[in-house]
Order: C-alpha cells, then sequence, then structure tokens
C-alpha cells in the first residue's frame, strides 16, 4: 500500500474546489492549478518507479477490504499513463496561462476554466487507476462532465452546435457503459476487477461474449473507432487551442485504456481479435482518408486523430505480448505527439489568424520556430525514422507479421498506407502553410507569448526524448504487457488471497 496512490486524484479535486473559491482572482488561480498539477506530476514519477521496482502498488479507500470496498490500483500501466498524462495536462495549463495572458474580451477564459480543468485531469487519473468498473465509470463522467464545460467555452455558435452532439454522443456511450456495469453485476454479483477474472471466466460462453461487446461499443465511442468516430472530426477543431489539444491528447485514450485493460484482464484470448482488427483497418483507412480531403489544419488533426487510434486497437486485437507492448509505447507516443500537433495549429491561428490553408503561407519565414516545431512533430506523427511514430508503428507491424495470418498481415499493409499517406498529409500542410508565398498578406503581429512558445517546445522536446529513451521504454512496456496478459500480478496485489 501507498499513500501516493489517490494523490492524483485529490490533488486536482482539491485544487478546483480552491480555484473556485478564488474565482476572480487569476494569478491565484493559476498558481493553484499549476502548483497542483505539479505535484501531481511528480507523484506520478514516484508512483511510476515504485510499481517498476515493487509491482502493482494498491489502495483500499476508506480501508474497506477489496472486493467489497473500493480500490485504487497503480500497475505499471497505470503508472505509465499517470506519468503521460499529467506532463501533458501540465503543458497545456501553462499553454492556456499564455494564451489568457495574450487574449482580452471574449475570447479570454473565463474564471471557471481552472476548477473544470482541475476536475478534468482528476477524472483521467481517476479512471487509470480505478479498480473496479463502477469507480471507472465514475472517472468517465467525472472527465466528461468537465469536458462538456470546457468545448463550449464563450458560447459562440458553432461551439455550442459542435458541443451539443458532443454531449449527445457521449452521454449515450455512458448510458451504455452504465447499463454493461449492470449486466456484469447481475452476472457475476461483483464490479471488482481482480475478481472479475474468476467469475467471468465461469460465465457460458455468450454470456461472456454479450458483455464483452457491450463493454467495446461503450469504450469503442469514447475512443473514437470506426464506424463509432464520426462524432470526433466535427466536435474538435471549434473548441479553443488548450481544450482541442487535452481532449485529442487524452479523452479518447482514457477510452483506449479501457479496452486494454479490460480485454487482457477480463477477457483474455482472441474472443473478439478478429472484430477488433477489423475495426482498426477501417478507422486507420477511414481517419486519414478523411484528412486527405480536408484544408484547415485542426480539421486534418483531427482525423489524423482517428486514425492513429487504429494503431492501437490493432495491437490490442493481436491478443499478443508483442502486439500489446507496440500498442502501449504507440498511446504514449500518440498522446504527446498529438496533443503537441494542436498546440501548434493554436499558434499558427495565434500568427496568421486563421489555421484555413486556403488562407495560410509563408510561415516558414514568418515564424521560422514555429515552422520548426511543426516539422519535427509532423514527421514524428507520420513516423519518419528515428522518431518515436517510427519505433512505435515498427513494433506493431512487426507483431502483426509475427502474429501471421490473413487479417494480420492485411493489417500490416493498410498500417503502411495508412503511414505513407500521413506523411502525404503532414508534407501537403507544410508546403501550403509554411513554404509556399502567402495568398494574402499576413497583418504583422505581436511576438508568440513565451508561455505558449515555451510549452509547446516542452511537449516538443518530450517527443524526442521519447526516440532517446526508446530501448528503456519498450523494456518496461513488455514488463507491463507481460503483466496483463498474465493477470496474476494484478489479481494478487488486490486480492492476496486469490480471486474466488
Amino acid at each position: 500500500m501507498s499513500p501516493l496512490v489517490p494523490l492524483p486524484v485529490v490533488l486536482p479535486l482539491l485544487g478546483a474546489a480552491l480555484t473556485l473559491l478564488l474565482a476572480g482572482r487569476p494569478w491565484a488561480q493559476r498558481t493553484v492549478s499549476v502548483g497542483c498539477l505539479g505535484t501531481s506530476l511528480v507523484v506520478a514519477v514516484l508512483l511510476l518507479v515504485q510499481a517498476y521496482r515493487q509491482g502493482p502498488v494498491v489502495v483500499q479507500i476508506g480501508g474497506w477490504p477489496a472486493p467489497v470496498g473500493i480500490v485504487l490500483v497503480a500497475d505499471q500501466l497505470a503508472a505509465l499513463m499517470l506519468v503521460v498524462s499529467s506532463a501533458v495536462t501540465l503543458c497545456v495549463l501553462l499553454y492556456s496561462i499564455g494564451q489568457g495572458q495574450a487574449e482580452t474580451g471574449e475570447r479570454a477564459p473565463v474564471a471557471i476554466f481552472h476548477p473544470t480543468y482541475l476536475v478534468l485531469t482528476a477524472g483521467v487519473c481517476n479512471a487509470f487507476l480505478a479498480g473496479d468498473l463502477f469507480n471507472l465509470f465514475v472517472g468517465f463522467e467525472m472527465l466528461l462532465a468537465a469536458s462538456f464545460v470546457l468545448i463550449t467555452l464563450n458560447s459562440t455558435r458553432p461551439r455550442i452546435r459542435t458541443g451539443s452532439t458532443y454531449v449527445v454522443v457521449n452521454v449515450l456511450a455512458s448510458m451504455i457503459f452504465l447499463i454493461s456495469v449492470g449486466l456484469v453485476y447481475a452476472a457475476t454479483g461483483t464490479l471488482n476487477l481482480a475478481q472479475l477474472t474468476a467469475r467471468l471466466d465461469a460465465l457460458p460462453d455468450g454470456v461472456r461474449l454479450s458483455l464483452q461487446l457491450m463493454l467495446l461499443v461503450a469504450f469503442g465511442i469514447k475512443a473514437a473507432v470506426f464506424p463509432l468516430s464520426a462524432w470526433l472530426p466535427d466536435s474538435y477543431p471549434t473548441a479553443p487551442a488548450p481544450v482541442t489539444a487535452v481532449f485529442a491528447g487524452l479523452l479518447t485514450k482514457v477510452g483506449v485504456y479501457a479496452i486494454i485493460r479490460t480485454q487482457t484482464l477480463l477477457f483474455p484470448g482472441q474472443q473478439a481479435g478478429e472484430l477488433l482488427m477489423v475495426a482498426a483497418g477501417l478507422t486507420m483507412l477511414v481517419g486519414i482518408l478523411g484528412a486527405v480531403a480536408q484544408s484547415d489544419i485542426k480539421r486534418i488533426l483531427s482525423f489524423t486523430l482517428v486514425s492513429h487510434i487504429g494503431y492501437m486497437i490493432f495491437g490490442v486485437g493481436l491478443s499478443t505480448v508483442a502486439g500489446l507492448v507496440g500498442a502501449i509505447f504507440y498511446v504514449v507516443h500518440h498522446i504527446t505527439i498529438q496533443t503537441t500537433l494542436f498546440l501548434i495549429s493554436g499558434l499558427v491561428e495565434q500568427r496568421a489568424g486563421s489555421t484555413d490553408l486556403r488562407r495560410l503561407g509563408g510561415l516558414a519565414r514568418l515564424a521560422p520556430l514555429l515552422g520548426v516545431l511543426f516539422f519535427v512533430s509532423a514527421m514524428n506523427l507520420a513516423g519518419i525514422p528515428p522518431f518515436s511514430g517510427f519505433l512505435g508503428k515498427l513494433g506493431l507491424l512487426q507483431a502483426g507479421i509475427a502474429a501471421g495470418g490473413p487479417l494480420p498481415w492485411t493489417l500490416v499493409a493498410v498500417g503502411t498506407v495508412t503511414s505513407l499517406l500521413t506523411l502525404y498529409v503532414a508534407s501537403r500542410v507544410w508546403n501550403i502553410a509554411f513554404w509556399r508565398s502567402p495568398c494574402e498578406t499576413i497583418a504583422p503581429a505581436a511576438p508568440l507569448p513565451v508561455l505558449m512558445v515555451g510549452a509547446t517546445i516542452a511537449l516538443v522536446v518530450l517527443g524526442v526524448t521519447l526516440t532517446v529513451v526508446a530501448g528503456p521504454l519498450f523494456e518496461f512496456t513488455g514488463r507491463a504487457a507481460a503483466d496483463l496478459v498474465e493477470r496474476t500480478p494484478y489479481v494478487r496485489a488486490v486480492l492476496p488471497g486469490g480471486a474466488s
């Protein structure tokens, strides 16, 4: 047991309450928010070290032992997700503070931003640490309730329209998830993930498959897996850049995390593997073809976000340790890079007044640092060697080849084509927005806010660092994947007497 485990959830919630009381005092709100998220990042790193050395770290809330009480579990996968998400949310918060200092009037962040953002962060961390299905549901609802507010901030007509779509779709997903939770409890008498490993195995195959598919539908909507992804490209581009960035980086990955956790712990084997691989292939192709057809940077990035979710689902669908290693590594890579690219799109909008490619040009001359940041991040997303995007995709493709069979080999081909099309899309944005002569005069602008640029540089550096530490990171994800497939370390940590 470790008293550190609840802190990534408790600290942002306490910070949210305090920043709400400090409404009208922007400096105090900023100080509290940065302090809470900075401390959460330190705690997450300590938990990562502890989980690596000792195995899963478990805390029983209120002293009630599992499976009766609520447990929070920081195994290697959860701890890794905590570290990456804490780093990203802190950088995005600093970016939003810089944006708020540069803007005035209607576009300036409102007082409710900080408490809402901290609640979202707490929900993300709670979802990663949840040791039972209902607490996982609570984590989803915390982050979704906060996201409903963030996506409609400053209430312009486009934001209200797209925000309404976002709300309706995610409420539907939450209803499906809640119904699934009720059915799981009715069938097994428990919601504790460790105890469910034994009780679900004892169910008839048809009942077990039905529960598995219902959970996959709920998580598939939240993760934007095709054909459940149509809501995302319309919802994200209208939100402010920091909001879009944290949504793109984290919210869909929480859905992917839930798929990884439930597929390995509750439904091991390949019972739904072929379905997941088909969905992964379609997600890759439909997403990247949508990106090719767009002319706005934010919409292009939204479609590439959908497309690259397919790589992660491909790794899960293989149902092998190698596939999970590639999927986990790619989740870490994609959280960082996708968030970075949306922040860069916000800088482009700040500098040129638009993200529409038809109105852009010459940014490499007008803002050379911005051009470098975009180029490095875009090449990383496209998977150009030696970046982490290339290493993650290579790991997934090797896992597909090793698995063998027509479907994995088809997914290897689809993944390769998707990567090439991603390179085409990234090159097209670079050539039009940064390299060609501008179609219309871009008015002189003040220098980009230092805090916005600094936060973006920090994430670009983090993305490059993933390349430098790829060897140790692959070793870590290999251990995490092996524990996921084995299941025993997780079950023994939560229920020392064994699951029954």
